[in-house]
């Protein structure tokens, strides 16, 4: 093992012990992506956007904690917030002015979960997908066949 020299030392004075993968703690709000069950970005916190998904979420991962981003003003947490209250996850505002995150919550778990799609965008196409799988027929089907299905 290496030895310390009289700069590590000060680095670990000055700013903590270094924690392992610490650029990927930076990016989820703290945690690491193989606790993370589902991420909304900044864009999709404040639009709104992924609510419905959350909700979703909320109920699959009970025993998960949410982690919202306290660069976001709180009326776009509002609802997020209100949301965790009412099926009782445990939520918790980080403020980091040091880091630059694009992740406006997260879902993470205390242990290693490894969840594969943990983006909307993600978690959108893949259920598209399985769709689309269990429904070859439908696939075969040319969009002008699909057009007279809607009109009839």
């Amino acid at each position: 093992m290496d030895k310390k020299n009289v700069d590590d030392y000060l680095q670990e004075g000055m700013y903590g012990t270094r924690l392992p993968k610490e650029s990927e703690r930076k990016i989820y709000l703290g945690t690491l992506r193989e606790r993370v069950a589902f991420v909304l970005t900044i864009g999709e916190v404040m639009s709104n956007k992924g609510l419905d998904e959350l909700e979703r979420q909320l109920n699959q991962h009970k025993k998960a904690k949410l982690l919202l981003n306290g660069n976001i003003s709180y009326r776009f947490l509002k609802e997020e917030k209100a949301l965790a209250d009412h099926l009782s996850i445990p939520h918790t505002t980080v403020s980091n002015q040091e880091n630059d995150t694009e992740i406006g919550l997260v879902l993470t778990y205390p242990y290693a979960v490894d969840i594969e799609h943990i983006y909307l965008d993600d978690i959108v196409q893949a259920t598209v997908k399985q769709k689309e799988e269990k429904d070859p027929e439908d696939n075969s089907k040319g969009i002008v066949a699909k057009l007279k299905n809607l009109f009839h």
